[in-house]
């Protein structure tokens, strides 16, 4: 069983835009976010692809992990994720062996199928009805990961791909990507923020498909979990509650940058919509630390899980910091302190 003391801690995160800021300043925060959780002892920092959300920056994922590696030293940098059937595996190849090259032994590249946005800005990003469906998704894996293997038969190469290839993850939020690892050997990112429900179902169906592999002689399951951790747990609600009314608005087709916590406060809930935010939340760990141990230790039991990349969306940049201090303080082995 796997517990706090022995697992790895990561941070996945999606450059936030806060209400009254803008994607200069979130930007500017995700760095500082990276160089805080590299002196916290973190062992990952991946960003994310999201496309037209006011919310969120990390749009042009690549470029962003490029700055991210470039303002750290040690901590491990990559995609949570990059959503494959927006993209030419030609280009990925290349911007990954490239980043790979700037940055040996640091880059990893994680993968995904879903679109990252709704079907209308998926279209603008894909260019055609054909290409919003991703029933060719293996195909395409299997055409980006050929890329950074060396084939002298090939017509077209990606440069510098071959000799800078960055370690392969399959992301995903239900079963057909947990077999898909599987049966490719490859470690598995689950996103148990937003896909709560299908955690312990995923968790056995990858370790069920898994089959050994160069990259791999056993499974390896990472889970991307919410948390927002404060000194006290009526802090940490007051903190998480911007995210539920961010929810609201996606839902609407209308997303917003992230709330103020006053702002949520003050917004005419419904019965509905409180159901409908408690349910995405279901899978958020929230509270003062030893509400947030509680719950993090529980999932690990739950799901045995080797690695828990923590992403946190509260609206104050400090506020954030403080719940990665929070959380590094938990876990002695996986994220213990490293620099006063």
């Amino acid at each position: 069983m796997s517990s706090l003391s022995d697992v790895r801690l990561s941070v996945l995160d999606l450059s936030p835009i806060p209400s009254g800021s803008d994607a200069s300043a979130a930007l500017r925060n995700t760095l500082d976010l990276a160089r805080h959780t590299e002196r916290l002892g973190y062992h990952r920092f991946w960003v994310a692809e999201h496309h037209n959300m006011p919310g969120i920056a990390s749009s042009a994922t690549a470029v962003l992990i490029g700055h991210v590696a470039d303002a750290t030293e040690k901590i491990r940098v990559g995609s949570g994720g990059i959503m494959l059937p927006n993209h030419a595996p030609l280009i990925v190849a290349e911007q990954f062996g490239m980043l790979e090259a700037f940055h040996p032994g640091r880059i990893d590249l994680g993968i995904g199928r879903a679109p990252g946005t709704d079907q209308r800005t998926a279209l603008a990003v894909r260019g055609s009805m054909a290409a919003l469906r991703a029933d060719d998704f293996p195909q395409q894996l299997t055409e980006l990961m050929n890329y950074f293997e060396p084939d002298d038969d090939r017509a077209v190469n990606a440069i510098p791909a071959v000799g800078h290839k960055p370690p392969f993850w399959l992301l995903g939020s239900s079963g057909f990507s947990a077999q898909l690892a599987g049966a490719l050997g490859l470690p598995f990112a689950f996103a148990h923020h937003f896909s709560a429900r299908n955690t312990v179902p995923a968790a056995r169906l990858y370790r069920e498909s898994f089959r050994p592999s160069e990259t791999l002689s056993e499974p390896y399951l990472m889970l991307g979990v919410a948390v927002v951790a404060a000194e006290t747990d009526e802090r940490a609600q007051w903190l998480t509650a911007p995210s539920g009314l961010s929810f609201l608005s996606l839902r609407r087709n209308r997303p917003i940058p992230l709330p103020t916590p006053e702002e949520a406060a003050e917004y005419p809930y419904t019965e509905l919509e409180r159901a409908a935010i408690a349910e995405r939340l279901n899978g958020t760990i929230i509270g003062a630390p030893e509400t947030v141990r509680k719950g993090m230790e529980k999932l690990l039991s739950d799901t045995g899980a080797d690695e828990l990349m923590v992403t946190t969306m509260v609206h104050g940049h400090a506020d954030r910091l403080r719940s990665y201090d929070l959380v590094a303080e938990l876990a002695p082995s996986g994220a213990s302190p490293t620099l006063p």
